[in-house]
């Protein structure tokens, strides 16, 4: 698990700006969706992955216990799959050009991501439940124009919050998590649900987004906020 810490003076700039430091812990259980990202065997595992995250596989705890609050709260999840297409080479070629430098690696990212290929599947430790729904995903970010139908769906869930969960940190994650925002979800990282490489770039990017762009809460807060918040509106009706 990472070891992850946000700098003093940029949670004081954010209750400044914001009134309190975690602007989100208001979230409604029923409109949430919690959105895993390429948790896949090609990440994952290493007989298939050609960017293994050794880190991701400790967030597989964490993320069903999300997912299990989310779905008990009435809220959505989905599991996000990286996928790649027969046209990838030339629709995406500026990701093939920055990995020119190494083409056998790009080439096993190609085969490993083929629709039901052995390393498009999600990991074995994810328990994945009947009502939950599943996204290919064709670029970094789930909500960039043709990268997938997740807008969508969301939109036809009713969903105004997603938390977002899965690897890597900086990339996929971060990226899903920005536009969300920018589509005007109130958006949620998980400090000890996200994973990349290194410690130092997994704060960076968890800094950056809650400076800017969203909230970030641990795992056990968050679990909080569902469940005290489902009591709350069921108290009400």
């Amino acid at each position: 698990m990472h070891d992850f810490k946000i700098a003093d003076h940029i949670i004081e700039r954010v209750i400044k700006r914001r009134g309190k430091a975690h602007i989100h812990d208001d979230l409604d259980p029923a409109r949430t969706a919690l959105l895993v990202i390429d948790m896949q065997n090609g990440f994952l595992d290493e007989q298939y992955a050609a960017f293994p995250c050794d880190e991701a596989r400790d967030i597989v705890p964490n993320i069903n216990r999300l997912a299990a609050a989310t779905r008990t709260n009435g809220g959505k999840v989905l599991w996000i799959r990286n996928t790649v297409n027969a046209q990838e080479e030339k629709n995406w070629s500026q990701w093939y050009a920055l990995c020119a430098g190494d083409p056998a690696r790009a080439a096993k990212r190609t085969a490993a991501f083929q629709k039901d290929a052995p390393g498009h599947q999600l990991h074995a430790g994810l328990l994945v439940d009947p009502r939950d729904e599943t996204v290919l995903k064709y670029r970094y970010s789930a909500f960039i124009q043709g990268s997938s139908d997740l807008h969508d769906r969301l939109q036809a869930h009713g969903i105004d919050t997603v938390i977002v969960t899965g690897t890597s940190t900086n990339a996929c994650c971060e990226s899903t998590a920005r536009d969300a925002m920018m589509l005007n979800y109130k958006t949620i990282m998980v400090s000890d649900g996200n994973a990349t490489r290194t410690d130092a770039e997994h704060n960076a990017s968890l800094t950056a987004f809650y400076a800017i762009f969203g909230d970030v809460m641990d795992t056990r807060m968050l679990i909080g906020c569902l469940n005290a918040n489902a009591r709350q509106s069921s108290a009400q009706a």
